[in-house]
């Protein structure tokens, strides 16, 4: 059954956008990027709404990007595939299908968006679709306040206070495999490029690393995804093998805007891996179990980086039969855990070695209310107070000064985070995050203590490329002053993003 948004709900939707937005931005400090965006996602309000060529949007058929075209998962499951059903609606939510990365069996996803839609409409429109190769981004942007001055780290991503910022700019490149076909072997790959203030936490040693690490910008830029896929279909059901820098897998959050069912993250995720550079093979035995192994350079280090080393990483994956409860463990770094000291420019500097196992418990309630558990215990021999240093200068964000203070032996930082959702129509659902994570020497946040952070979100869709996410959430260290750089124990935040697809 296909859903339509009346015009007088959607100009409701888009006064509502417009006065939050512009209540929050009352008074804030804006930088060029920031500025920017907000034009862009302003005028995407109109554009979105006006343009008439309606692409296939999750089984969306009607020429009518006027109305929001949104589908039931019954429309979409004609599609072959062999694994288990997606348990999810997405829309509203951001995926269909459990933690899993990548999965095998699952079709490929033909959702077109503007940008590739030129392309089709040009003479070489057909041409292009058979390569299978598609180009497509997003603009997105944030307004926050908060009861900090400075700095809302550890927070994350929106780590500048009562402020808009550009948080990220997107463009990828690719080909996914075909995972569900089993008469050929198939080629792949992905690239995504990113820009904005949320590229600090996706830097990698040795990936344009000297932004963050030796100059501590608050904006740069980041190759974030860069692999190639080969798909065996012979090998059990199915064997994937990637080569290249992929994010890490087992997470509830990921590193981009559209895939998270919140646009602010949890403090567990924000200091655990963010991406990975090696090979990973991905195995299908069945509909049920799926086991993955790796060879990476080490926690967000590429191979050529000063401090990378062999690292091992090994996970598996299970899905019930009844397609109700799902687990993903996975021990995503094995090697000594021990920090890696070295000079950089001629100043004493390191990188994070941790090791850690780490795993997600996800459960389906009913057909609107699902729930998603995860936790991980993180350990590291020799380690610094604050994690991989940046001996650019001290900002009033946060970051730079060079490396901090040494904790000797092992250090332990371990957490859980819960995220319980609730789909309130095609268009919206509703997202209750609530965590416990301790930092017992400060290795990973640079404040050691017992954190737990409170937060509500909503998501709503005004289009398939037009998205808002307002959120409150409560943030606090109750061993120590931690936030607006050491000074506050608690954070208060009120906030929302606006994300545009193109």
């Amino acid at each position: 059954m296909t859903t339509h948004f009346s015009q007088e709900k959607k100009t409701l939707y888009q006064m509502i956008a417009h006065v939050s937005m512009a209540g929050m931005l009352r008074g804030l400090k804006l930088t060029l990027p920031s500025v920017v965006t907000i034009m862009l996602i302003t005028s995407g309000l109109v554009w979105s709404q006006d343009f008439d060529n309606c692409y296939p949007y999750q089984g969306c058929t009607q020429n009518c990007m006027t109305d929001y075209c949104v589908a039931n998962a019954s429309e979409t499951s004609d599609k072959p595939r062999r694994a288990l059903p997606g348990p999810f609606d997405s829309p509203p939510f951001p995926s269909a299908e459990y933690q899993g990365y990548p999965l095998v069996g699952v079709p490929v996803d033909d959702t077109i968006y503007p940008l590739m839609q030129s392309f089709y409409d040009t003479p070489y429109g057909e041409c292009i679709k058979k390569t299978g190769i598609k180009a497509y981004g997003w603009f997105n942007g944030s307004a926050n306040l908060s009861n900090c001055k400075n700095s809302n780290i550890p927070f994350s991503y929106w780590i500048v206070p009562n402020r808009f910022e550009l948080d990220q700019f997107c463009i990828r490149l690719e080909r996914q495999v075909d995972s569900v076909q089993t008469d050929h072997i198939d080629i792949g790959f992905r690239s995504t490029f990113l820009y904005g203030i949320d590229y600090r936490f996706m830097t990698a040693g040795g990936w344009t690393s000297n932004q963050l690490l030796k100059h501590n910008r608050l904006y740069g830029y980041d190759f974030t995804e860069q692999y190639i896929d080969v798909y065996f279909p012979q090998v059990s059901e199915g064997l994937i093998v990637r080569v290249g820098r992929w994010i890490a897998c087992p997470d509830i959050e990921t590193q981009f805007a559209p895939d998270n069912y919140m646009g602010s993250h949890s403090i567990l995720f924000t200091f655990d891996t963010y991406t990975q550079t090696g090979v990973m093979g991905t195995l299908m035995l069945n509909k049920n179990w799926t086991v993955q192994a790796a060879l990476h350079a080490g926690t967000d280090m590429a191979p050529w980086y000063k401090g990378a080393l062999p690292t091992g990483m090994l996970g598996v994956r299970w899905v019930a039969s009844d397609n109700k409860d799902s687990i993903y463990l996975v021990l995503n770094s094995i090697n000594a855990a021990k920090f890696r000291r070295f000079n950089y420019y001629g100043q004493p500097a390191g990188h994070d070695n941790f090791n850690y196992l780490v795993g997600t418990w996800q459960h389906v309630f009913n057909e609107t209310i699902h729930t998603k558990t995860e936790a991980y215990f993180m350990w590291q021999r020799d380690a610094v107070v604050g994690g991989t240093p940046s001996i650019g200068p001290v900002r009033s964000f946060g970051g730079g000064g060079g490396i901090g203070a040494d904790i000797e032996g092992t250090t332990l930082t371990f957490g859980a985070v819960n995220y319980t959702m609730f789909e309130l129509s095609k268009t919206d659902f509703l997202t209750v995050r609530n965590e416990y994570w301790r930092d017992v020497d400060g290795e990973r946040s640079g404040f050691p203590g017992t954190y737990s952070s409170h937060a509500i979100g909503l998501t709503h869709n005004f289009t398939s490329i037009l998205q808002i996410r307002p959120e409150i959430g409560y943030y606090r260290n109750w061993t120590n002053p931690a936030f607006d750089l050491g000074k506050k124990k608690g954070l208060l935040m009120i906030a929302a993003d606006l994300t545009l697809r193109f």
